[in-house]
This record gives C-alpha cells, sequence and structure tokens, in this order.
C-alpha cells in the first residue's frame, strides 16, 4: 500500500513528524533495529539459548521478520473490556480462530491473546504463528468496577500450548501494582527458564494523576518510569501508550525527578516525548511497542500511521494494534495492519 502521508495527516502534521530532527537524545545513543538485533544486543545478556531462539521467532515472523520492528495483533480485550464491547462491532471474533486467523492474513509478527483463545486452535496453528499468551487481566464484571490485574493461569500450561511468549500487565502507581509487581516478576523468570521472551505492558493507573483536569496517566516522564520498572525485571519487550503530554511528576509532586528531563531530554514534540520512552527501556535494549489504542472509525487509519511514525523515528521497534483492526470488516482489518507495517519497511522513515 502506497501512503500519500501529507494526504492522509494533512500537510502540516507530516511536515512535523516527517522532518522532525531530534535535539535532545541523540540517535547514535539508541540501540536501534536492525535485521540482526538478537545477535547484536541480546546474545550479550543472560538470555538462555532457549530464549534467545523465541525472541527470534518474534523478530523473524512476518512481512517485518528479521527488520528489527514488530507487528503484533493483541485481543485481550474480551476480558479487559468485555466480549459484547469488543466483538459486537464485529461478531466474527466471538470465535477464537478468526483472531488468529486475522494475525496470519496480515503478516503480522505474532497474535497475542489469553489463555482460551489461543489454547483453542493451539494445535492447528501454534506452529504457524508465534502465540503470545496474556498471563493476567483486569476481570471486569464485578460491581462496583474494579481495576487490578490478576493471573489467568499458569506460565507452564502456556508453554505447553507452543507459545513463544508470555505478556503481562503492571497497573504501576495503583495499590495493588507492587503484589502484581512481585506475581509478573516471578512469572518472568519461571518463563525465561522456559524459553519464553516476555512481554510488559506498562500502564498506569491511580486517580491522583489527574490533576486540575488534565490526565497524566500518558504524560512522557510517568510512563517512561513505568518503562525502566519493566525492563528492570527482566521484560524483552515494553508495551506502551504513546505519550500525549509530560511533566506528570511535576503536576502530581509525588516521586523524585530532575529539571533536565524537561529542559534537555525532552521538549514537547511527540517523537521527542517518545525518544524518552525509548531512553527508559535501557536506550533501546529492551524494544519499545506502543499500542494502537481504541477505534474510533473514521480516523482510525490517520491516527495508526500517525502513531507508527512516531514510534518508528523516536527508536521504537513496532505497534501492537488490536481494536483499530479486529473492530472492522475482516479485509479492512487486514489492510489497516499491512498499513502499519507498510510505515516500518518505508526506507524514507529514518530514526529522527
Amino acid at each position: 500500500m502506497s501512503i500519500n502521508y501529507s494526504e492522509l495527516l494533512g500537510a502540516e502534521k507530516a511536515n512535523l513528524l516527517l522532518n522532525h530532527s531530534s535535539k535532545t537524545i541523540d540517535k547514535s545513543m539508541i540501540h536501534l533495529p536492525s535485521s540482526d538485533f538478537v545477535s547484536e544486543i541480546w546474545s550479550q545478556s543472560n538470555r538462555n539459548i532457549p530464549t534467545l531462539r523465541s525472541l527470534q521467532q518474534l523478530y523473524g515472523n512476518g512481512r517485518l521478520g528479521n527488520t528489527g520492528y514488530m507487528s503484533i495483533l493483541p485481543v485481550d480485550q474480551g476480558i479487559e473490556h468485555s466480549a459484547g464491547a469488543s466483538f459486537a462491532p464485529n461478531p466474527i471474533y466471538f470465535d477464537s480462530e478468526n483472531i488468529v486467523k486475522l494475525a496470519m492474513e496480515a503478516g503480522c509478527n505474532a497474535v497475542a491473546s489469553t489463555y482460551g483463545v489461543l489454547g483453542s486452535v493451539a494445535r492447528k496453528y501454534a506452529h504457524k504463528i508465534p502465540f503470545i499468551v496474556k498471563i493476567n487481566h483486569n476481570e471486569f464484571l464485578s460491581k462496583p468496577n474494579t481495576y487490578d490485574q490478576v493471573m489467568f493461569g499458569t506460565i507452564k500450561s502456556a508453554w505447553e500450548m507452543g507459545a513463544v511468549a508470555v505478556g503481562a500487565t503492571i497497573y504501576f502507581g495503583s495499590a495493588e501494582s507492587r503484589r502484581q509487581l512481585v506475581q509478573v516478576a516471578e512469572a518472568f523468570e519461571y518463563a525465561h527458564q522456559l524459553g519464553m521472551t516476555t512481554i510488559l505492558w506498562c500502564y498506569l493507573r491511580n486517580n491522583e494523576f489527574k490533576v486540575d483536569g488534565i490526565d497524566y496517566h500518558a504524560s512522557s516522564d510517568l510512563t517512561s518510569q513505568a518503562n525502566h520498572l519493566g525492563v528492570t525485571i527482566q521484560a524483552d519487550i515494553i508495551k506502551q501508550k504513546l505519550p500525549t503530554n509530560n511533566g506528570g511528576y511535576n503536576a502530581t509532586k509525588h516521586g523524585k525527578t530532575h529539571p533536565k528531563v524537561y529542559s534537555e531530554l525532552t521538549t514537547d514534540h511527540p517523537i521527542d516525548l517518545c525518544r524518552y520512552q525509548v531512553a527508559n527501556c535501557y536506550m533501546g535494549r529492551a524494544g519499545l511497542i506502543n499500542s494502537g489504542g481504541e477505534s474510533k472509525g473514521a480516523s482510525d487509519l490517520a491516527e495508526a500511521i500517525e502513531t507508527a511514525i512516531i514510534n518508528k523515528r523516536a527508536g521504537g521497534q513496532g505497534l501492537i494494534l488490536g481494536r483499530k483492526a479486529f473492530q472492522k470488516d475482516f479485509k479492512e482489518g487486514v489492510d489497516m495492519l499491512n498499513a502499519v507495517q507498510d510505515v516500518y519497511l518505508d526506507s524514507k522513515i529514518t530514526i529522527a
């Protein structure tokens, strides 16, 4: 698919994103995606040989295979947002097989979903596309609505169904975050022992991160610290929301930061805000993949392409995009995922 970025994003925004030169953290300091990223970066680490092989399976599959970039289809929203809310727009995805078919048809590196979804079709597909089993979820049926990630299965059962990787969420900043951190750290350690890659959804959740009507849940400084905690427990890949603002620490007046974070290491440019997220993933040693966000209809393609450009030019490693794809007609979903992948295949879009 040939994308006219000026036409899709508007000339002003296309210029803002495509011609930006970052003056904050120089690109020479980032461990950039490459065709042999596992050998160049991960072979220096403590990851065992089976885990290196799993990482290579993820980096080597799909349309972005062996580019250093990833396109992952995540469909765990049946729990996180309820099956009705997630699949009513296109009921074919109540059938777990169609989730895997969408990821395969679109040439994704991997499909991420629940124990139930992936287990139900494991014998048919686990050897055809890398499986990422999401091991914990926010159960969204109890009243009143509560927000807590709890384990839904075991690492051993994910391994037995042939999963290449496991994924988990921690709600950093929440009252439950320390329990979640301990649980996930232990789970990731066992996953590595079995040779599986680990991916962490590093999300923030605390009502006090909203100050004077401004929501800092996706601020660059707070999300970046969540990333840093994620790589500390040896997540191999970090999933994070694209920054929408900055100065969360200054607004909430908690924790600790430094003036240079705002005067030298970031600006208000979206690529610079995302680069700070990459920096907190050990300067790109652990890959940063940004989430695609909710489906809003007609604006989905432009939003997805914008996110992909920002992530790529910041030094990130791809997108994990779900609702913008599976809440559409199957072919539209494939086209959406392919359009995002095309950004990463476009040699004219380079690191800022």
